[in-house]
């Protein structure tokens, strides 16, 4: 009998195969095709041949952990210490993932805004927790009546994913502001804040919950190195929290992974000396407004993107079937992969919104605007 008997494929899984089936682009997955890097590849080719093949220590490459406690005081001018709130992971799905199975409970509930990522899910049920979604506004905001509404005496944690992905909205002032009154009603509930995007904004720069330091205590933040280094299939990440609720999620972290690729960790380590994520945004805002540019002549609308690789599309002018039976079409008949963002609400909710990766090289962006204007 299934533990998880409403859990299906991934959407992602299901369009990356269409994509391959039909040799279609795939701007589906939130992968990047260009090189990485000649910087890492260097690192990677040295490092290869010297002794960092072992286990690590199970928290992490000390030097990493070091570097990256420093990363986070000079991006947010958060004090964080290496020894006791800082985790190496697994990329950030095992982070979300060890942090739910450690600190959720039985009966317990999980608040989710809807449209979310699908990884939040599987954990919650995992425990024998319930999932609570709730429907940001149709332009992406939080709706902070809907969101109290939604907690309880049994509520746990809430899940927020800032920069958002799919939307690639990002957080005001003033929405820290509210879930900081919100969650001063509420002392007991966790706050796991999904911010693997905060290097790549656009106009306005990332607000983190580093940032909120009314948060810290009850919070948990993770990040990706994959997500910033243009390393997907590393699947490095690292969490931050401080020690009471760490020490409880290295139980988990311990017996599930024990400890993370280790020639990884140490090429990061050296690249981290290299490196600045300051300009991430930059280069990443360039693909986004020549992507842009590239389907002006389309009939999609473009939805605001402040941040991420992804850019939400809206074909509400082209048809009117449903995004998933659309986005199967475009594969088919034009030779695009897209992922319908009906698939991140858990009501199915259809705004007639496609999301499209623009984390491509730019031949790759101007093949997939040529067959996407004769739609």
């Amino acid at each position: 009998m299934s533990k998880l008997p409403n859990i299906g494929t991934s959407i992602f899984t299901v369009m990356s195969k269409m994509a391959a089936e039909y040799d279609a682009i795939n701007l589906s997955q939130g992968f990047p095709n260009f090189p990485v890097d000649d910087r890492l590849t260097d690192i990677v080719a040295r490092l290869a041949k010297e002794n960092v093949h072992q286990y690590l220590p199970m928290a992490g490459y000390p030097p990493l952990l070091m570097k990256t406690a420093r990363l986070v005081e000079k991006s947010y001018n958060r004090k964080v210490q290496p020894e006791n709130e800082l985790l190496i992971t697994a990329g950030a799905t095992q982070a979300i993932f060890t942090a739910i199975q450690a600190l959720v409970k039985t009966n317990e509930e999980v608040v989710i805004l809807d449209p979310s990522y699908d990884c939040y899910v599987v954990p919650v049920l995992l425990c024998n927790a319930k999932d609570v979604r709730v429907n940001l506004n149709d332009d992406f905001t939080p709706n902070w009546e809907r969101i109290e509404k939604a907690f309880s005496a049994k509520t746990r944690m809430i899940i927020i994913n800032n920069p958002h992905n799919p939307t690639g909205k990002i957080w005001t002032p003033s929405d820290f502001t509210a879930l900081e009154i919100l969650l001063e009603k509420y002392p007991e509930v966790i706050l796991l804040s999904d911010e693997v995007y905060e290097f790549i904004t656009f106009e306005h720069k990332h607000l983190s919950v580093h940032s909120r330091p009314k948060l810290h205590n009850r919070s948990v933040v993770v990040s990706s190195f994959g997500k910033s280094f243009h390393v997907t299939g590393w699947k490095v990440g690292y969490m931050v929290a401080t020690e009471p609720l760490m020490t409880e999620i290295k139980k988990v972290h311990q017996f599930l992974v024990f400890c993370v690729n280790s020639i990884c960790q140490v090429v990061i380590s050296e690249y981290l000396d290299l490196v600045s994520l300051d300009e991430l945004g930059a280069f990443y805002q360039e693909k986004r407004d020549y992507f842009r540019k590239l389907l002006q002549n389309s009939r999609f609308e473009f939805m605001p993107c402040e941040g991420t690789y992804f850019q939400v599309v809206s074909y509400a002018s082209i048809s009117d079937e449903n995004d998933m039976d659309f986005c199967r079409r475009l594969v088919v008949e034009h030779g695009v992969a897209a992922i319908p963002i009906s698939t991140f609400h858990a009501d199915g909710k259809d705004l007639k919104l496609l999301r499209f990766c623009f984390a491509k090289d730019d031949a790759t962006l101007e093949e997939s605007a040529k067959r996407l204007c004769a739609v």
